[in-house]
């Protein structure tokens, strides 16, 4: 059973939106070319936060980038971003959402973030993506989407433990880059630790 996991393709994340990513709209040709393809089943995230969620940066009256504790853990401050049933939060065009079987929601709990499709950031609590996964017999992953530092890269790293093969489709992929290599180091600690890097073409 091979999946096709499209992580985060929603408006505030593209230009335009609250939290952009300047390059962002380049993917959609690499995620257009996926959709072509024989998964045997298509899943997505969505980033689905409260208003009130303690990720934001303007809840706490500080500014982007800075670093507090948030139940426990240390927590970057990001821009208020999809925030639920906002259009914000609604999925990007320029590609076929019609086609996704299922779609998982992360970030609902306002007391912690989830960059992980799996997983809150305390692996205290699941969106249900791993039980479906392994409900339905899946082996291989692809994984594809926003960002590559952040969501993608936690997404990919869990599914690595839950056993299963995954695939790091890079031309697919974009991310925040608070510094300038940080796409680039968490495609190598990625596949460090056991993801196999490919194009959509090589796919």
């Amino acid at each position: 059973m091979k999946v096709l996991l499209l992580v985060d393709l929603q408006n505030d994340f593209l230009p335009g939106g609250s939290f952009p990513i300047e390059t962002g709209n380049e993917i959609f040709p690499a995620i257009n070319k996926l959709l072509k393809y024989p998964f045997d089943i298509i899943l997505a995230t969505k980033d689905w936060h409260p208003p009130d969620h303690g990720s934001f940066a303007a809840n706490h009256h500080k500014a982007v980038g800075e670093k507090i504790m948030l139940n426990g853990l240390e927590q970057i401050l990001w821009p208020t971003h999809c925030v639920q049933n906002t259009h914000g939060s609604e999925f990007a065009p320029g590609w076929n959402t019609g086609q996704i079987d299922e779609v998982f929601f992360k970030g609902t709990d306002k007391l912690i973030d989830s960059y992980s499709a799996f997983y809150d950031n305390a692996m205290q609590k699941s969106t249900g993506l791993a039980a479906f996964l392994k409900k339905i017999k899946a082996s291989e992953i692809y994984i594809a989407g926003l960002a590559t530092d952040y969501c993608v890269k936690y997404s990919v790293l869990d599914a690595l433990n839950l056993g299963f093969i995954v695939y790091v489709v890079t031309d697919a992929c974009r991310g925040i880059n608070l510094a300038p290599q940080d796409s680039q180091e968490a495609l190598a600690e990625m596949q460090e630790e056991g993801a196999h890097l490919i194009t959509s073409d090589e796919l």
